[in-house]
């Protein structure tokens, strides 16, 4: 049995030096033993360490952007334009994410939009998504997740071009994460909606990767869902314990899915 190619990223959100991202990638990322025909591995430094990043890494390990703006090149002060990650050599960007959304007033049509432009302009998209802690409470999260799906399928124009994040707002950065069975249960809805809203073959090609205070504690047990296909690593992506969920993650891949990936 093939198994979709599972996918890890490290979002390092406004954090770093020259000498911190320096070591990240020589002496975690550079040094971790991974098969990357079985995982794809990620990692998305802020703006200005975009090419020391990628000067730095194997070329086996992309790296991405965080975000980028709904404008072109122009005058639009302070914004990065799709047009500057591609002119870069980078093929990723991440869109959606909730501290965008809650901090920087990104609607979900407006991260549609973004996503669009991404994907027109060639590049791969991870896109963000999940409930916040009062929608989890009042037990409306599939409804939440489904009515954000709805909305970035209209941006979507190439499906093998997008990764989906499953982020619920309630765990990014609190240390509480989604227990492997409520990571399981939205992801498994996710690939119901998309063979629902889409087909049946991107549902079985998408990848469905879970975000939300992912460490080298808790990353055996959330990979070992058939529906969890990999991580948007935050806080524990800036640190040694990196290197434990990409070895987990590769372990796991290896001792399940002995054949090659689709």
């Amino acid at each position: 049995m093939a198994r979709r190619q599972f996918f890890v990223g490290g979002n390092w959100k406004s954090n770093g030096t020259q000498a911190s991202v320096r070591e990240l990638c020589e002496q975690v990322l550079n040094s971790t033993s991974i098969d990357f025909s079985r995982v794809q591995v990620v990692v998305a430094p802020a703006f200005i360490f975009l090419q020391f990043a990628r000067s730095l890494l194997r070329p086996n390990i992309a790296v991405s952007a965080q975000n980028c703006s709904l404008t072109g090149s122009g005058p639009f002060t302070g914004e990065v334009a799709v047009e500057h990650i591609v002119d870069l050599g980078l093929n990723w960007t991440i869109l959606g994410h909730s501290e965008r959304r809650n901090l920087y007033g990104e609607t979900d049509d407006i991260v549609s939009k973004k996503v669009n432009r991404a994907l027109a302009h060639g590049l791969s998209v991870i896109a963000c998504f999940g409930e916040n802690l009062q929608e989890r409470k009042s037990g409306i999260t599939l409804d939440v997740v489904a009515r954000q799906l709805d909305s970035l399928k209209k941006g979507i124009i190439d499906w093998n071009k997008v990764v989906l994040a499953y982020e619920p707002v309630w765990a990014i950065g609190t240390g509480i994460n989604a227990t492997p069975e409520q990571a399981q249960e939205v992801h498994a809805m996710i690939r119901n909606w998309l063979s629902t809203n889409v087909s049946a073959e991107v549902a079985e090609r998408t990848r469905v990767i879970y975000g939300g205070s992912v460490t080298d504690q808790n990353a055996a047990q959330l990979i070992s869902k058939n529906d969890v296909d990999g991580f948007l690593v935050g806080g524990a992506s800036l640190k040694p314990a990196f290197r434990v969920i990409l070895e987990v993650t590769n372990t796991q891949h290896l001792n399940q899915f002995p054949y090659p990936c689709i």
